[in-house]
């Protein structure tokens, strides 16, 4: 299995188009302490060939264009075979909107997720100006199935977290609101568990984490007042359903038990961890656990 990192950071980005924090600072200056990201997503293939995105940021155009596999073979084209969403918030599925050009697409999501995308928005009509231009196809959680022709398999796992901020209010929350996936390679049963986002620990995600060859985790925030301490916000990471790296409660502890490659994915532009030296990222290194960035890639 072939994995590379299109975007690591949470919404926003690194830097933040109206942040003047020091990280964002850092990320402006060149040669500075801190390496700019965009916002999250990842390329999953079986060969190579034929690949999968899981989730789609509002910057995919140009994360495509950054990696060559991805390019187009012929005049309509595309490697990629299928887009897989975790959950509804925008910077996991705004991308969708911009890969409309006459092109048809499958995209993996709960029903809980995929209404929440198409119900009320009109923007969708863009994606549906000719027969079969998108074709869902529903992740039911706990149960593994293929992905595409590609020996590849999924299995959503209902994670922690909330409903995306635009739908806050207008219906009640549902068990596939959030997922991680657990990606699966048949030919040698080499496990992906991609968690981004995760308001805290559940016996489900331990499981699906536990053996896994490669773990993308949740790094969007080091501490639980982050935004609050910064200046930047009112909420605690909680609230915003994700679950602190540092302190005694936090991730890391739990990441640092697992043996395979763990990587910090969806990293906040405050996240102290982003910064080269600093304090936070050095345990972060210590435990034996990686920070994402632009460009990874890993074989499995």
């Amino acid at each position: 299995m072939q994995v590379r990192v299109l975007g690591s950071a949470a919404g926003g980005g690194v830097p933040q188009w109206n942040c003047g924090c020091e990280n964002c600072r850092e990320a402006r200056r060149a040669g500075g302490a801190v390496v700019p990201r965009t916002q999250e997503s990842v390329a999953v293939s079986a060969d190579g060939t034929t690949w999968f995105l899981l989730n789609v940021s509002p910057e995919v155009r140009a994360q495509i264009e950054s990696f060559p596999p991805l390019w187009p073979r012929d005049r309509r084209h595309s490697p990629v075979a299928g887009l897989l969403l975790t959950n509804g918030d925008l910077d996991h599925c705004l991308g969708v909107l911009s890969l409309r050009e006459s092109y048809p697409l499958a995209i993996y999501a709960t029903e809980s997720v995929r209404s929440g995308f198409t119900a009320g928005n009109v923007f969708y009509r863009t994606l549906e100006r000719f027969a079969g231009q998108v074709t869902w196809r529903t992740l039911d959680v706990g149960r593994e199935q293929e992905l595409g022709d590609s020996p590849l398999t999924v299995t959503a796992v209902a994670t922690p977290g909330k409903l995306p901020l635009h739908l806050e209010g207008l219906r009640a929350p549902a068990a596939g609101d959030n997922v991680g996936l657990v990606v699966r390679d048949s030919r040698d049963g080499k496990r992906l568990a991609y968690f981004s986002g995760v308001a805290g620990p559940s016996p489900e995600l331990v499981q699906a984490v536990t053996g896994a060859d490669l773990v993308f985790f949740d790094g969007t925030f080091w501490s639980s007042d982050e935004l609050i301490a910064a200046g930047l916000g009112t909420r605690r990471a909680e609230e915003m359903a994700h679950w602190p790296v540092g302190g005694p409660d936090g991730s890391l502890p739990f990441l640092s038990r697992l043996r395979g490659r763990r990587v910090l994915i969806h990293v906040n532009n405050t996240n102290p961890i982003v910064r080269a030296g600093s304090v936070e990222r050095r345990a972060v290194e210590a435990a034996g656990v990686e920070i994402g960035a632009d460009g990874l890639e890993v074989t499995l």
